[in-house]
């Protein structure tokens, strides 16, 4: 199971009022991507889901469970790889599978079906610096499989890389979410990449944050088989994507104000 609920959600920090009236129903298996204006709330919102963050009106629940610390059941990718520089990628796999006690030959398995996920087995006893930016993101999200979780968390995860390769870890994701599907939120400022990647797409408005509008994105794509194309740059060309990209870029700028998406 991987469901994700918020209810009622509010945040503030002291005066300073972050989220207001936050509901969104995430569903087992279910990919959504938020997008939003610089500072509506976005990463607020994953963070409550991850624990570490609590709301300070309404829950969060996962599973059908309040959320109130973190757990072996969400894992989080983040912008940065935040990989330990002096492991080897199949060390920086095994940090987590360590702290679950574990028996050596189940994480060895663990890690061995990880880095076939991920296009790693090659690279397994390099380090962090002999690999680019894109591996380095692709040992992250291993690090982040390995744990088998039913929830992945993916906060602004392509966000340093650049377009190129940017674009190819899309694809990977698109590939991995078919092979391995978990519950995914995923945080992004990129709307093409939300479009591309995402089941649904909610938008929030600025500032306290809510939930202005959430886009079916699931259903356009299989009654347009978006999937008969290999290539991001293909999807990209069809009418509904195009549409869609440009339906929720209406709806930010409206929310944008002095802002930066």
């Amino acid at each position: 199971m991987g469901s994700i609920r918020f209810d009622n959600v509010s945040m503030r920090f002291g005066t300073f009022n972050a989220l207001e009236g936050i509901n969104l129903e995430i569903g087992e298996k279910e990919f959504v991507a938020i997008v939003g204006p610089s500072g509506c709330g976005k990463t607020t919102c994953m963070r409550m889901v991850a624990g570490f963050e609590h709301p300070t009106g309404g829950t969060v629940s996962v599973n059908g469970a309040r959320v109130v610390a973190p757990g072996p059941d969400r894992a989080v990718v983040f912008q940065q790889f935040a990989l330990f520089p002096w492991k080897s990628v199949r060390e920086n796999i095994d940090l987590g599978l360590r702290n679950k006690n574990l028996p050596k030959s189940e994480r060895e398995d663990r890690i061995a079906r990880a880095l076939k996920l991920m296009n790693l087995e090659s690279h397994a006893d390099n380090f962090p610096h002999q690999l680019s930016g894109g591996m380095q993101q692709r040992v992250a999200i291993a690090r982040a499989y390995v744990l088998d979780p039913s929830v992945l968390l993916m906060d602004e995860p392509f966000g340093a890389l650049d377009a190129q390769t940017r674009v190819v870890m899309q694809e990977e994701l698109v590939r991995i979410s078919r092979v391995n599907p978990r519950t995914v939120l995923f945080i992004t400022h990129a709307v093409e990449e939300a479009v591309y990647l995402a089941d649904r797409v909610a938008i929030m408005t600025r500032r306290p944050g809510r939930i202005k509008e959430v886009l079916d994105i699931k259903s356009i794509r299989e009654a347009e088989q978006w999937d008969k194309h290999s290539r991001i740059e293909d999807v990209m060309d069809i009418e509904s994507f195009v549409h869609l990209r440009t339906q929720i870029w209406k709806s930010l700028r409206e929310e944008k104000g002095s802002d930066a998406v």
